[in-house]
């Protein structure tokens, strides 16, 4: 597919290296020469100099051929206009990366006028997936699947767990719950485990079932823990202001710690049932004052990587029992995995997999089943794929026992209408069922594409 992006920044450029890195032909717009030339150098693209909002610019750039055009820059504005301008230029669809609360009540006109076929809003969705883990502060990540009705959790096994020693078969003899081991992180491997694979204390592990059979999970091996009931935040941008106002929504206390008090102002106009703090948030003297060890939560999202990640070290040190950072750099996935915080939240990759997901969804959309989620795990190592079977295929009506899969892969769950199933030898896939499918292998975009 032919791919334009406008904006070579955080978003824009995680975008491009994905997009890329499928085989897609990516053509960047920036006006900023530098970041072109090192953009250029390190991805398969072509880079094109000048605004991405201008009619000749984006006729440089091949846009009334693109399949595609997704508008990235840091400008709202420029983003919806840069859309518009693609839409009557000729290009099949639109997305734009659109960030500012005040427009948020008025998407659906913006998308409808606009002709967009999608916005992202990294902090937004970021702030949601913040909002899952605070409210099963158990897990380390959440990904939902089928509009909620599927989860899949990540955790870790502890010293001395139940779980320690067992082979996967044994779970639903031992402690009667329907869950699925769908992939195994241990000492910087990746399994995608059979029945027989034997789990150890210290692997991280990836279980898919509905919400209620994991928390029965939880409750089982003995390491669930109630929602939170107050949050300190760190940093009061636009990720903040989402996730307070999911947690006010939620009856959760939220605390805002912001620097700049102009930015305090506008949180305490838009927030008012939130506690706001002007004052540095790495402040411990501060934290300590606004009572720190004794809140359940702290999530750190200042524009700083090593900000989130000291105050986080010391929420810890300070026995706080969920601390989540924000990290735009996640290149360095070794270090932060030995680092003693519950979680990383990366808004960029966000939404550079949502806009992955949809364009996987365009490249098939005459196929027989399409990508309806995509969350990557374990370091972008592992993609869990959700497909709507529309229509016959290879693999409907075959017991799973009977397919030839790849390598490497798993069917985790299926659903079929309001039914959950986790799915055994006999089971089968048919028409209309969604289809999560647990993979190391990329760049899956029909179901079919499971086979050998």
């Amino acid at each position: 597919m032919n791919v334009v992006i406008v904006g070579d920044g955080k978003v824009g450029g995680t975008i491009a290296r994905q997009l890329s890195g499928e085989g897609h032909d990516i053509i960047v717009i920036d006006n900023n020469a530098a970041v072109l030339t090192n953009a250029v150098n390190t991805m398969d693209i072509i880079s094109v100099e000048g605004n991405g909002a201008s009619v000749a610019v984006q006729k440089r750039a091949g846009v009334p051929h693109a399949d595609l055009l997704i508008a990235a820059t840091s400008a709202d504005e420029v983003n919806m206009l840069a859309c518009l301008v693609g839409k009557k230029l000729g290009a099949r669809h639109t997305i734009a990366r659109v960030r500012n609360p005040e427009y948020l009540e008025q998407i659906t006109m913006l998308k409808d006028e606009l002709g967009l076929s999608m916005t992202v809003n990294p902090e937004m969705a970021a702030a949601e997936e913040i909002s899952r883990l605070l409210r099963f502060p158990s897990a380390l990540k959440i990904e939902p699947f089928a509009r909620g009705k599927v989860e899949l959790v990540e955790l870790k096994i502890p010293e001395h767990s139940v779980l320690n020693g067992m082979p996967l078969w044994a779970i639903y003899k031992e402690f009667q719950v329907k869950v699925l081991v769908c992939a195994v992180q241990r000492e910087g491997n990746v399994y995608i485990p059979g029945g027989d694979f034997v789990l150890q204390a210290g692997d991280k592990i990836n279980v898919t079932a509905p919400h209620l059979e994991i928390a029965n999970f939880f409750r089982t091996i003995g390491i669930f823990r109630n929602s939170v009931k107050s949050v300190m935040i760190i940093g009061g941008g636009r990720m903040a202001y989402y996730l307070a106002k999911e947690m006010l929504s939620l009856r959760v206390r939220v605390k805002i710690i912001e620097m700049d008090m102009k930015r305090c102002e506008y949180l305490c106009e838009m927030l008012p049932e939130a506690v706001v703090i002007h004052g540095d948030g790495t402040d411990k003297e501060l934290l300590y004052e606004e009572g720190l060890e004794k809140t359940d939560a702290l999530v750190a999202l200042t524009g700083m990587d090593e900000e989130n990640i000291v105050v986080s070290l010391y929420a810890k040190a300070k026995k706080v029992s969920k601390v989540i950072a924000k990290i735009n750099r996640i290149s360095f996935d070794e270090i932060l995995d030995n680092l003693d915080i519950d979680g990383f939240i990366s808004p960029k990759t966000i939404a550079a997999n949502n806009i992955v997901r949809y364009v996987r969804a365009m490249k098939n959309s005459v196929g027989s089943s399409n990508v309806e989620t995509l969350h990557r795990l374990i370091n972008d190592r592992v993609e869990a794929l959700e497909f709507k079977v529309r229509e016959a295929s290879p693999v409907v009506g075959v017991p799973l026992k009977n397919l030839k899969t790849k390598d490497g892969l798993l069917v985790a769950t299926i659903i079929r209408k309001t039914k959950v199933i986790i799915p055994g030898g006999n089971d089968s896939i048919e028409i209309g069922d969604s289809v999560i499918i647990v993979t190391t292998n990329k760049r899956l975009t029909d179901l079919k594409d499971i086979l050998k």
